[in-house]
């Protein structure tokens, strides 16, 4: 019974992910507009993110869609396909649960984030005036 349980939800995984994808690109939202030396600035801050994802997690494409509104240069590592990136996410943040964002400071100490509202309200934060 476990089989077809996972079965149907790969399956339904394999079915609707190509049309949340699609769903992702149409609804695509503009960028922030900022003047170049400040979006240097943003650039250099979002170099110590990480964003731990699956491609069609809708929690995912939610925070995704936030990064671009604030024209973020965010590094997205997919924790479902790579093993490597898995690991890393299972080990630093102790749960394999997306999305998470990976914050380093400038001592090499990680904080962990989940949870897209959690995200997205650290992003605006720290990005929207900026």
């Amino acid at each position: 019974m476990k089989f077809v349980i996972k079965a149907f939800f790969k399956t339904l995984r394999v079915v609707i992910g190509p049309f949340m994808l699609l769903w992702e690109f149409v609804t695509r939202p503009k960028g922030l507009v900022r003047p170049p030396a400040r979006q240097q600035q943003v650039d250099q801050a979002c170099r110590s993110l990480v964003l731990y994802q699956f491609r069609t997690c809708p929690f995912c494409i939610k925070v995704r869609q936030e990064m671009r509104r604030l024209s973020l240069d965010i590094a997205c590592l997919d924790a479902q396909r790579d093993q490597v990136n898995r690991d890393a996410l299972l080990q630093g943040g102790g749960r394999l649960m997306v999305p998470c964002l990976k914050i380093a400071d400038a001592s090499g100490a990680s904080e962990w984030l989940y949870e897209s509202g959690q995200i997205i309200a650290y992003l605006r934060g720290r990005f929207a005036n900026a």
